[in-house]
């Protein structure tokens, strides 16, 4: 189990609006909250509330990509101005909590192409682990939508953050598609990597001293997936 000190969470505000854009906390965005952090909801709850949320997101970060005029021809004959994406867009999931979101972007996007990145993190230095890459042969050409449901410290998205420049993506052109995060992973990422965008549903209130989000939602993969013994 890691360990940190509790401090004060750093301040976020420089941050809003243009490296992390959080979804409007609307009274169903919080009803669904509301079910997805509850210990006692069952499988089939949380998948359906978070199911949703991933939803939300996902359409939210399509929203930041660019986009091009482009007319149409409605059957009644009249032209319709229209918008079409301007680049290629591609997914990319952080094995394997980030493919709890899989779904929901190919709902939207049916035919988009999706990488993997296996990263984990040691158990004794912390520090994330690269193990396995398998990315789109023109990744470059477009924006990427990273794909991981947490984000605590930051450090597995800094390495996955540079993994992606070295394969020579650019830095405005990765967005990362995240449910719940902290205001020191955001400090920690925005800090370095200020081109990098983040689209989340929720900032949490801070790090404790075992490294969890407070007040959280648990191990998302292990919900997600049905490895939590503790989900009915």
């Amino acid at each position: 189990m890691p360990t940190t000190t509790a401090s004060a969470a750093p301040s976020v505000d420089a941050y809003l609006g243009t490296s992390v854009h959080v979804l409007p906390e609307t009274p169903h965005l919080r009803a669904l909250h509301t079910v997805a952090r509850d210990r006692g909801a069952s499988r089939a709850d949380f998948l359906h509330a978070s199911e949703g949320i991933i939803r939300k997101l996902v359409e939210a970060a399509l929203d930041l990509l660019p986009y091009e005029e482009h007319d149409v021809t409605t059957p009644v004959g009249a032209t319709y101005r229209g918008l079409r994406p301007a680049s290629p867009v591609c997914g990319v999931s952080i094995v394997r909590a980030g493919e709890s979101m899989e779904g929901q972007l190919r709902a939207v996007l049916p035919d988009i192409r999706i990488g993997k990145i296996l990263m984990q993190r040691d158990k004794e230095t912390k520090q994330p682990h690269h193990y396995y890459t398998s990315l789109p042969a023109d990744i470059t050409e477009g924006h990427v939508l990273v794909m991981e449901p947490m984000i605590a410290t930051g450090g597995t998205l800094l390495a996955t953050i540079q993994l992606l420049l070295d394969k020579g993506i650019a830095e405005e052109n990765i967005i990362f598609i995240n449910f719940i995060t902290v205001p020191e992973g955001i400090d920690t990422v925005c800090r370095r990597y200020p081109k990098v965008r983040i689209v989340t549903s929720s900032v949490e209130q801070r790090l404790n001293e075992n490294a969890y989000m407070i007040p959280g939602i648990g191990d998302f993969g292990d919900r997600f997936f049905g490895t939590d013994i503790g989900l009915r």
